[in-house]
């Protein structure tokens, strides 16, 4: 079980917008690489046989401080309430060498059967497997 996740990533000059930081989409990309991350480490199995598919309902990002080419980032991602098809996670961007916070999300997931692509209930067994986080990680 694994309540908090960590997916380092360095920032390279190709994530870099005309404002001379990070672009707002290399962000979105971060989010969801570090959600898939973590849904692997706890379900290993659904990477070679998925039984359930994921869909964005709504992201919601605050961009705290620039991040900038060859900054080294750690992006924590946790989970918050589930309901019947829904799932809140929560991101939170921080430059490790100074600590500052460098972006916060919310983002809520809808769980979808993917031979159908519509929405189905979340399983106890399922919430069950995500401990819930550390209350300093939470916003």
């Amino acid at each position: 079980m694994v309540a908090v996740y960590e997916l380092p990533v360095t920032v390279v000059a190709a994530d870099i917008d005309a404002n001379g930081h990070m672009n707002n989409a290399v962000y979105f990309r971060h989010l969801q690489d570090a959600a898939v991350a973590h849904w692997y480490a706890v379900f290993p199995e659904e990477r070679a046989a998925p039984t359930a598919g994921w869909v964005i309902r709504r992201h919601e990002i605050d961009y705290r401080r620039p991040a900038l080419e060859g900054d080294r980032l750690l992006v924590r991602t946790w989970l918050g309430e589930a309901s019947a098809a829904t799932w809140e996670r929560f991101t939170r961007i921080v430059r490790p060498a100074d600590g500052q916070v460098i972006a916060e999300a919310r983002t809520v997931y809808v769980l979808i059967d993917p031979a159908s692509g519509r929405p189905r209930r979340i399983s106890s067994e399922w919430k069950a497997r995500f401990p819930a986080p550390p209350s300093e990680t939470v916003p």
